[in-house]
């Protein structure tokens, strides 16, 4: 993995994900270099902050171990999607903003490219595996979108309109300040983010699969509504 000297900082939103929050973090710390880490809770009942704090890094300790990262914890309440996505880049310090889902495992990433595909691009979603109970499903529906070849402003034939992702997306912190997800929506906010932003604004959009995660099933993901 190549490092760069640019930080990153990586959103991820979380409501009771005991089982793989743990996982999506030290995925993210095993590929980025020192992030800063922003969990933007729902009111979690389950052990999911208590397994997010394990990777807190003490300042007064030896700061080299990459396990150990700055993290910062956000609560919402009156959730929706997009406004989980707008609260964690409003409190992220750095410029490039990665969001994750937290049950989704990080495998691969090349951020010297990412970072490179937003002078023009808007943002960047990437390749994403269907994982149930540990095994690889068909990509079927909304999974066979991820492919394994870029595509500019992807066109979604079964949703008949824009598609994009954000459960592994990637973006410069000034885009979602000046072009925010609608925070009224309780699902399909990146949807009709990209349809404002390809069709109204005129921007671009890239899918590449320079990064992927293995997206692991759970029941209430949306994701997963038609596997």
């Amino acid at each position: 993995m190549v490092k760069i000297n640019r930080k990153i900082s990586v959103v991820i939103r979380v409501k009771n994900e005991e089982r793989w929050i743990g996982h999506c973090i030290q995925s993210v710390l095993d590929m980025i270099d020192k992030p800063e880490i922003v969990i933007v809770d729902n009111n979690s009942t389950d052990d999911s902050i208590k397994i997010s704090n394990l990777f807190i890094e003490d300042p007064a300790l030896d700061n080299k171990n990459k396990n150990y990262t700055k993290m910062r914890l956000v609560k919402i309440d009156n959730y929706s999607p997009g406004r989980a996505i707008n609260l964690g880049v409003k409190n992220c310090s750095n410029q490039y903003i990665l969001v994750i889902s937290a049950h989704c495992v990080l495998k691969k990433i090349n951020l010297n490219k990412l970072i490179d595909y937003l002078e023009n691009n808007v943002a960047v979603f990437g390749k994403q595996i269907p994982i149930l109970n540990g095994k690889k499903i068909n990509k079927r529906y909304i999974w066979s979108h991820f492919g394994d070849k870029s595509i500019n402003n992807m066109f979604s034939k079964l949703e008949n309109r824009f598609f994009f992702h954000n459960a592994l997306s990637f973006f410069k912190k000034q885009s979602i300040t000046k072009y925010p997800f609608d925070e009224k929506l309780v699902g399909k906010e990146d949807r009709y983010w990209a349809q404002h932003i390809i069709k109204n604004l005129k921007k671009n959009i890239l899918y590449s699969p320079d990064f992927e995660v293995e997206h692991h099933y759970t029941p209430d993901g949306n994701t997963w509504k038609s596997f």
